[in-house]
């Protein structure tokens, strides 16, 4: 490698939404809105499998605080810097927290792919194989796919954060996102990307393809399985949530990892989407159809003693 292609950048520049302070400030308290109801949603929900003993002991509740605890972890990964930036002019960041921030990205980001998929499985043994639902899906095994999902996402990023770091940067150093991430990164490498470009769409594509394929299927074998019309309108409405956050989350991702590298003007409000909008919208989506749930909470409420408190002070206004 000669001298011109060695690496001289030492951080990126990252793409904002406006050149105007006004308009940056608003959007500051609008995506802080977006992290905090994000936080008291996902908490509440963790708090909220955690102290209710029925839901504690289901697979399924399980399975839904661990999506909550992921998309607390991936709406973290870029949201406090965009929160930052916003109040700057200029929005830097280091070469090496750029890598950091790209692979807990794509880290958490699979991971909650592939838990996900698992939770498909478990809506399709409930309702396909109801009589053996709790042998088949133990606490046991809900453990193992937790972790395998882990284990899966912390593969996948490896594997993009190697192939990015072994590109060499010179410069031009301006990312076209609010967050490092592997499209935008590796434009900039002054090397030809086109192999690495073709083995990373086959890295996060196939996993983001792969897993909405098996959820379809899943889905799919389960109307199948169902032959009257009553059961079919029941599983629909079990499985509705899972669908709608399916949809949010896999719709986007889909379209910016599954295609070549090149840039599109909607990509910065995709990633909007699936970083900062579908981490806050899952609590809602879950609880507000979820009858188990809202009664769970209504219960936890109960007994932190600040619904009596609540009702108390009503009662001394009136």
């Amino acid at each position: 490698m000669d001298e011109n292609r060695t690496q001289v950048v030492k951080e990126f520049v990252l793409a904002g939404f406006s050149h105007t302070a006004s308009i940056e400030a608003g959007l500051f308290v609008v995506f802080l809105f977006f992290y905090v109801s994000t936080w008291v949603g996902n908490v509440l929900i963790m708090g909220t499998v955690a102290s209710d003993r029925n839901l504690n002991s289901s697979p399924m509740y399980f399975l839904l605080g661990n999506l909550s605890f992921l998309d607390l972890c991936y709406s973290s990964v870029t949201t406090p810097k965009l929160l930052v930036d916003f109040l700057h002019k200029e929005k830097l960041i280091p070469y090496n927290q750029c890598i950091v921030q790209l692979f807990f990205l794509h880290f958490v980001g699979a991971a909650e792919m592939l838990l996900l998929s698992v939770m498909a499985y478990d809506r399709y043994a409930a309702i396909c194989r109801p009589l053996y639902y709790t042998t088949i899906m133990s606490r046991g095994l809900c453990s193992v796919l937790v972790a395998a999902s882990w284990m899966g996402g912390f593969v996948h990023s490896i594997v993009q954060t190697i192939l990015t770091v072994n590109l060499p940067f010179c410069g031009p150093n301006q990312v076209d996102n609010f967050f490092c991430d592997v499209p935008p990164v590796i434009k900039l490498a002054c090397a030809d990307t086109f192999v690495i470009e073709l083995l990373m769409v086959s890295n996060s594509g196939l996993i983001s393809t792969s897993c909405f394929v098996v959820l379809i299927s899943s889905y799919t074998a389960i109307l199948v399985k169902i032959r009257s019309k009553e059961g079919r309108r029941k599983a629909l409405s079990t499985c509705a949530s899972h669908l709608m956050v399916v949809t949010l989350f896999f719709g986007p991702c889909i379209f910016i990892y599954a295609r070549p590298f090149c840039t599109f003007s909607v990509d910065k409000v995709v990633s909007v989407l699936y970083n900062i909008i579908t981490p806050m919208l899952n609590p809602l989506i879950y609880t507000l159809r979820n009858k188990e749930v809202k009664s769970a909470m209504r219960k936890l409420w109960d007994r932190s003693g600040l619904g009596a408190k609540a009702g108390a002070n009503s009662q001394g206004s009136l």
